[in-house]
């Protein structure tokens, strides 16, 4: 049987340029090497592609674009006819077709339906959701009004733009009690947040979340606690197991998200089992209301009463050994390589 062979994009020209770092450190290697040929594609921080074929231990350093000798500049060609990357190698074009292609691109540029938009125009099939979806999805606002269609809530908030002056932004925060969440729309790893205690403080947080774009959410507190649900699959859809955030500092930021010094994630969550299944049942309704394909990992809030409020959905979350992703789908069965492959098979069926 020949091998498929799989594109891994990696990096990009995005604030969470180093998140997918050690993304893409880790799937590159785990991926069946027996089924499918990887090409490594590499995105700097400027937003050049390069095909790199050295050492995978150079790009969780970021070493791996300094390192010359292994890295062919290269683009996405958008005529069908190549199905595949140009690689300017020595001077000359050389055309490579590929058969599918599994962007580990988190945040703007990458997540956001940018790269699959790319890939739709040369009709390479794409592992995870597609334009539409990824769009949505990356859009905190947009995302929140689909679900709530759908019958699942969000925290309560207001939407806040580069138009907007500090007496609007006060007048729109009317019915919202502080503490509140200072949000960019299009943005993900806790990226640009601040938690707000109160007026002082709420115009110097909105212009920070206003740095990575023209629309900010500002979202009340919730008293509770975040719970996520893996769910792959197209047609027919499997979770992993849901994962509860547990707490000892005041909000899960940057810094906390990657570090995990004062939080546990706990997987499987310590809750019952009928609440486990309401919220497995949840993420999949949300996962159909925006469109999702392939895989997504779904995150809510459990509110000290029992109810569950939408807070976002990741269609690119972290993709190491060690994320909150891959940890879910153990449990439901799917060891690290395995998962990889299901993903790409997943990716392959949507051609």
């Amino acid at each position: 049987m020949d091998k498929k062979r799989i594109a891994v994009l990696f990096g990009g020209c995005s604030p969470e340029y180093d998140v997918s770092l050690h993304s893409g450190h880790s799937v590159i290697p785990n991926i069946d090497k027996e089924a499918y040929e990887v090409v490594p594609i590499g995105i700097t921080r400027e937003g050049d592609w390069f095909v790199y074929c050295g050492d995978v231990e150079k790009i969780a350093s970021d070493e791996w674009h300094r390192d010359k000798e292994n890295c062919v500049p290269a683009m996405l060609a958008p005529g069908r006819g190549i199905h595949g990357i140009v690689e300017l190698n020595g001077g000359t074009l050389q055309a490579t077709a590929i058969d599918a292609a599994f962007p580990v691109l988190h945040g703007e540029n990458g997540e956001d339906g940018t790269v699959q938009g790319l890939l739709a125009l040369a009709g390479i099939p794409v592992v995870g959701c597609g334009i539409l979806s990824s769009a949505l999805c990356m859009d905190k606002a947009k995302s929140k009004k689909l679900v709530g269609l759908a019958g699942i809530k969000s925290p309560r908030a207001f939407m806040a733009t580069t138009h907007n002056s500090p007496e609007e932004v006060f007048e729109g925060m009317e019915g919202l009690a502080y503490p509140v969440f200072v949000k960019p729309v299009n943005a993900g790893s806790s990226i640009g947040i601040t938690k707000v205690y109160g007026d002082g403080d709420l115009i110097g947080a909105l212009s920070e979340a206003l740095k990575y774009g023209a629309e900010a959410i500002i979202e009340e507190n919730v008293d509770g606690f975040e719970v996520g649900c893996a769910v792959i699959g197209n047609h027919e859809l499997v979770t992993g197991a849901v994962d509860e955030i547990e707490l000892d500092v005041d909000w899960f930021d940057y810094h906390e998200k990657y570090s995990q010094l004062k939080s546990k994630i706990h997987t499987p969550a310590r809750i019952p089992e009928a609440l486990s299944e309401s919220i497995k049942e949840a993420s999949k309704k949300i996962y159909r209301a925006l469109g999702c394909s392939g895989y997504a990992r779904i995150d809510l809030f459990l509110t000290k009463e029992g109810e569950l409020l939408f807070n976002e959905a990741n269609t690119i979350p972290g993709i190491t050994p060690l994320s909150r992703f891959p940890k879910m789908m153990r449990e439901a069965g799917y060891a690290f390589p395995e998962l990889l492959s299901k993903l790409i098979e997943l990716g392959l069926e949507k051609q």
